[in-house]
């Protein structure tokens, strides 16, 4: 593969996983064709599935002839806008509510793992005005006997997959379509007897009803 397939500004920009997808068929193909054997392709999977962004995807095929080869490019099909909300020093790693309450909202930057634990507590997370640090972040929620609430705007991206057992993992948060450059927030973990609630942003009353009357 060449430079021509991800240009050199995006290099830094982080991978999909279609976008790992597509080099991996690059690979199986070339191996078909004898380009690489079964060894150098068990190789360069791992590396493909292992890197994380277009520059590192690279090297992989760069030796490959890749005429014939399916070409679809390996970068965006747009300019991405890097979210001024992304970057910073990291806050505090860990929310924990046993027989009490945490309140975490305002301007406070968001690790790339933040651990949210309620036992027979609350736990109010706030990430209106809240920054980054990095691009893909994850929030891991614990609910025993408790909960934890989480308040999204609208301008980041939200993936929500946690699990409740006698309990409910449940995101309310609005539908909505993915934000190019913005930050992503994944919201996974478990709800024991207990409840994780995923909420939209506050909204004033006026413009609450204007959505109804709409």
């Amino acid at each position: 593969m060449s430079d021509e397939l991800v240009p050199a500004d995006q290099n830094h920009m982080r991978a999909s996983d279609a976008d790992r997808e597509r080099i991996a068929q690059v690979l199986h193909k070339a191996t078909a064709e004898g380009r690489l054997d079964i060894h150098e392709l068990d190789e360069r999977l791992v590396a493909v599935y292992a890197a994380k962004t277009y520059g590192e995807l690279i090297p992989i095929t760069a030796d490959l002839v890749l005429s014939g080869l399916p070409q679809p490019a390996v970068g965006p099909q747009y300019q991405p806008v890097v979210s001024d909300r992304i970057g910073g020093q990291p806050g505090s790693a860990t929310s924990i509510a046993f027989w009490s309450g945490v309140n975490r909202k305002g301007q406070w930057v968001v690790p790339r793992v933040h651990n949210a634990v309620a036992v027979m507590g609350g736990i109010e997370i706030d990430l209106t005005h809240a920054r980054f640090a990095e691009a893909e972040v994850t929030i891991s929620c614990f609910a025993f006997w408790g909960g934890v609430e989480i308040r999204v705007p609208d301008d980041i991206n939200i993936n929500v997959d946690g699990f409740g057992f006698m309990g409910a993992f449940e995101d309310h948060a609005p539908g909505r379509r993915h934000i190019p450059g913005a930050p992503t927030v994944r919201i996974t973990g478990l709800a024991l007897m207990g409840g994780v609630e995923v909420k939209g942003p506050k909204r004033k009353k006026s413009s609450i009803l204007r959505e109804l009357l709409d």
